[in-house]
């Protein structure tokens, strides 16, 4: 799958990429659309445990966006956690992390990560979804669905909303 993302080029991930941010954000703006769909692909660190089904969906869900993934079964998971500055409280079930160091925690939707590495907030080291919640990617249960919200995670220990996730992909 990643070597067919890869070699249907920028045109054909762009009609990919704009419905699913719609579906995602109605705050997402085209021209963060398009700013991230002109990157080059993004490489992620996948960090989780080796028997979590959830993250292999996780994974397929950000490779059909175009990110690279290697994927990392470390013995001790919550020190990769603490090492990048996650709190207990963001925590879920798999890290990724960028050649920049941005970190990425949960289950968020490839198109926030996407706007995210468009334009990284000041002072920012990623993005956060705690727990597990019904619907998000790789949390699909069939047409169940549980909104919730995606937390910019702050050099300084602090937190906010980044965006608001009220429904789930179409």
């Amino acid at each position: 799958m990643r070597y067919v993302v890869r070699s249907i080029g920028r045109v054909v991930a762009a009609t990919l990429l704009l419905p699913s941010v719609v579906a995602y954000s109605d705050k997402a703006s085209l021209s963060a659309v398009s700013s991230s769909v002109s990157d080059e692909a993004s490489s992620l660190a996948v960090y989780k445990s080796r028997t979590c089904g959830c993250c292999e969906k996780w994974v397929s869900h950000i490779e059909e966006f175009g990110f690279e993934s290697e994927v990392n079964h470390p013995a001790n998971l919550n020190k990769i956690k603490s090492d990048k500055g996650i709190a207990p409280r963001y925590q879920s079930c798999h890290t990724a992390v960028t050649n920049d160091g941005y970190v990425f925690e949960g289950h968020i939707p490839s198109p926030v990560i996407q706007r995210f590495l468009a334009a990284p907030p000041k002072d920012a080291i990623g993005l956060a979804v705690p727990g597990m919640p019904v619907g998000s990617p790789g949390m699909e249960v069939g047409d169940r669905f549980d909104p919730y919200d995606v937390f910019l995670l702050k050099k300084d220990g602090s937190y906010e909303v980044y965006q608001h996730i009220a429904a789930q992909r179409l």
